[in-house]
């Protein structure tokens, strides 16, 4: 396992080699699963003004999905659910989403760059690029793939959980969000493995 160095310029060279980018998306959220996704770039069809996908419009987000999964050498997406997340922890379970995604990649790396501080202990040589999402195209597409792939779940969560407004916040415990789980207690989606869920059932539990 490689060191992250943040404030360093990162180059990723592909020197020949399948190198795959890997992030993930919803580890804060009280709903929903945990999203992460693969991507190895093909550097003869480069996808222009790829970064994070948080500084980036929800609709230019869209326009890149389409492009990534049309130009990209290979990409997959992996998830872990509400149930694993509270089976695991979030933390283990961010990693066991990445492994499935890098996993389905065909062809597959050579290489692996991760976003954050730490890698899964996996088979793939591979090393941590903090802040790699703004700064490797691979980790970057893989950044909007996980979020436009986890941002239209919860829409479609929103239609059968309905009430507690999940197409607007997808999941993130914003003040409506909380109050709805009050009112209601949690869904089949949510993580009660999270503290403002468990206190939702509590409370719950004592109006019943």
């Amino acid at each position: 396992m490689s060191r992250a160095l943040e404030g360093q310029p990162f180059v990723a060279r592909y020197d020949g080699r399948r190198l795959a980018g890997v992030d993930e998306v919803g580890r804060g959220p009280l709903a929903g699963p945990v999203v992460a996704a693969a991507v190895i770039l093909d550097p003869e069809k480069p996808v222009e003004g790829l970064t994070d996908s948080k500084k980036l419009t929800e609709r230019r987000r869209e326009r890149f999905f389409d492009q990534i999964k049309e130009h990209a050498a290979a990409w997959a997406i992996g998830e872990c659910s509400p149930a694993e997340i509270d089976e695991h922890n979030i933390y283990q379970a961010t990693f066991i989403a990445m492994e499935r995604a890098v996993r389905q990649l065909m062809p597959e790396p050579e290489h692996v760059l991760v976003d954050g501080n730490r890698c899964p202990s996996w088979r793939w040589p591979s090393e941590p690029v903090i802040k790699g999402d703004s700064r490797v195209d691979a980790i970057s597409a893989a950044s909007i793939l996980a979020k436009v792939t986890r941002d239209r779940t919860m829409v479609e969560m929103d239609a059968r959980y309905p009430g507690y407004g999940l197409a607007g916040h997808k999941g993130y415990p914003s003040p409506a969000h909380l109050e709805a789980l009050k009112r209601l207690g949690p869904s089949p989606i949510h993580r009660h493995s999270f503290r403002p869920v468990r206190e939702s059932v509590i409370q719950q539990s004592f109006d019943w």
